[in-house]
């Protein structure tokens, strides 16, 4: 298996909400099948798609019951301090919710959370360590 991830699902409520939250955040759809309920769009290296929650839940065969916040959180790194705080306030008015307001971290870098329509985790941050290549690529510890 290749080191690397190809598309992150997210089980969502309302498919119409949650698109229209990404939506909101600039985001563009790069595929829509009504028929199956799902919504993709495309990242630099990968695909986010969104998913009706129960349909993700019985095509893995587990339990449908939430219990507030994913065990993860999805990390969007920007280039300053100054667009982690524009994009946590863009975020906020497409509807989702600040968890943490953005401040400097113990790791010496600027960082905040929200949540979007469904309560998936998102970090923004800024990582000084970790400079981003000319397409947003990230790579941990140094430059992409």
């Amino acid at each position: 298996m290749e080191q690397r991830i190809s598309l992150v699902t997210l089980g969502v409520s309302d498919l119409a909400k949650a698109s229209a939250f990404y939506d909101a955040l600039g985001w563009k759809i790069s595929s829509s099948d009504k028929e199956e309920g799902i919504i993709a769009y495309d990242l630099q290296s990968m695909a986010l798609a969104l998913y009706p929650w129960e349909k993700l839940a019985e095509d893995a065969g587990v339990p449908v019951e939430r219990s507030g916040h994913s065990a993860f959180a999805i990390a969007y790194n920007a280039p300053s301090e100054r667009e982690v705080e524009e994009i946590l306030r863009q975020a906020e008015r497409a509807g989702g919710r600040i968890i943490k307001a953005a401040e400097k971290a113990f790791w010496g870098g600027y960082s905040g959370y929200f949540s979007d329509v469904d309560g998936h985790l998102w970090e923004v941050a800024y990582n000084p360590f970790s400079k981003l290549g000319p397409n947003g690529e990230f790579q941990w510890g140094g430059a992409a």
